[in-house]
């Protein structure tokens, strides 16, 4: 099965991963910028959100990724993710690191990392309001968890709306399918990587963005002073201008 997925742009191929709250429209805001700058850009629904189908069988995000590269034609591409978005660009680069050329990690999810208390707490109280059947309530609790303090009313309604149809979505699937998780190493990932945290968000993932640069062979960390878990729906220009400046210096256009 082919991804859903939009493909527009000249130059160097950059491909965005979405979040587990959001599917591909999360990159409205950046989408024209980013072609304006001089990439090819490839975003996709992951399996069980946007357009893309439930997954109906055991599957692995990052090979029905690098399956939709190889059917546009893309050899090797820049990967920005977000979240869980960033877990699947974290194991693509490791398992493939030649078909990767940078990597730009945004409150980014880590393979095998153990979950804190809190972060379970959240999962605990989401899996509650879903087996009760309030989509709603547990919609809210996604939007309030996952947005900062700077997040205006536009973003907290595109969360709001990319979250419920993921739950309507993924409870109608007649089987569940969790992603196969697969063994990788991490001092195989050569491209240089930019790790973002968001100083609002859980510590599981400032924790992660802050541990990259000791984890990889070329990455630095930037916390935004400002920003929760979804920086690019809270201030979408600054998060744009701060992908721009770092692909151009690892992955320019001319």
């Amino acid at each position: 099965m082919t991804l859903s997925h939009d493909v527009a742009g000249d130059g160097p191929a950059l491909v965005l991963l979405h979040s587990g709250v959001c599917d591909r429209r999360m990159w409205d805001a950046q989408w024209l910028p980013l072609i304006d700058a001089g990439y090819r850009l490839v975003r996709c629904d992951l399996r069980g959100f946007g357009e893309t189908p439930a997954p109906d069988r055991p599957h692995n995000d990052a090979e029905d990724v690098l399956t939709l590269l190889n059917t546009v034609g893309i050899t090797q591409a820049a990967l920005v993710g977000s979240s869980f978005g960033g877990h699947v660009a974290l194991e693509i680069a490791a398992r493939w690191p030649d078909r990767v050329s940078a990597l730009a990690l945004i409150c980014s999810a880590l393979p095998g990392h153990e979950p804190s208390a809190e972060l379970n707490a959240l999962g605990d109280r989401e899996e509650a309001l879903i087996e009760t059947g309030d989509i709603a309530g547990a919609t809210e609790l996604m939007v309030e968890t996952w947005l900062g303090p700077e997040a205006d009313e536009t973003a907290r309604e595109a969360v709001r709306r990319m979250q419920r149809h993921a739950f309507e979505v993924q409870i109608a699937a007649a089987e569940a399918f969790e992603p196969i998780e697969a063994e990788i190493d991490l001092a195989a990932i050569l491209a240089p990587c930019l790790a973002v945290s968001g100083a609002h968000d859980l510590a599981d993932f400032r924790q992660i963005a802050a541990q990259l640069p000791d984890l990889l062979a070329n990455a630095d960390h930037v916390e935004l002073p400002w920003a929760g878990h979804l920086p690019n729906l809270e201030r979408p220009s600054a998060v744009t201008d701060l992908l721009i400046d770092f692909l151009k210096d690892t992955v320019p256009t001319n």
